[in-house]
């Protein structure tokens, strides 16, 4: 494989890749084992892949298997309060409630099983369509659309539960959503 082509691949995709890998192991070690197996396999395997988009759910795609094949059950949680993991700051109009209803998302994302915690990440966190999840996770796009509702009223439920005793009002995502192009 050419160096510059993985080079810029690497370069583009790691810190999804890695965000993707710590939401579903719920571990910045198995994350970063993921990451790497996932790297190793596009050097040996991805000199076939010239496009930046097919690239991007390759390795998703090969991640997510991976997972799948070696973490996909049993796994302690794992707090994503820890310092070292690399999470999206809050912008600079937000406010503290904002910094409380993200604290209160993640920690639902985090209580929710698997499949409804990988699609959410895939949809949300990483951006991908439903045919690019549809691809990924090797299932039709409307079972793709029917775990996503789920997921996300899962999720809801969760937030509402974690936060009542907190006195805010989280609303993870509004009740309708319109396809990405």
């Amino acid at each position: 494989m050419e160096n510059d082509w993985f080079q810029f691949v690497v370069d583009q995709f790691y810190a999804d890749l890695y965000r993707f890998g710590l939401k579903l192991s719920r571990n910045p070690e198995d994350a970063s084992d993921l990451v790497q197996q996932t790297f190793a396999v596009f050097a040996a395997k991805g000199d076939q892949i010239r496009e930046s988009s097919k690239a991007r759910q390759w390795l998703f795609t090969t991640l997510y298997r991976d997972y799948v094949a070696k973490y996909h059950k049993n796994k302690p949680l794992i707090s994503l309060d820890d310092e070292s993991i690399d999470l999206p700051e809050p912008t600079v109009e937000s406010s503290l409630h904002r910094e409380v209803e993200r604290n209160e998302l993640l920690k639902a994302l985090d209580a929710l099983d698997d499949h409804h915690r990988a699609i959410l990440t895939l949809f949300y966190l990483n951006q991908h369509s439903y045919k690019e999840i549809s691809e990924i996770l090797g299932v039709p796009i409307g079972t793709v659309m029917s775990r996503l509702s789920r997921a996300k009223e899962l999720l809801r439920q969760k937030a509402e539960e974690f936060t009542r005793n907190e006195g805010i009002n989280v609303l993870p995502f509004p009740s309708h959503h319109h396809e990405k192009p």
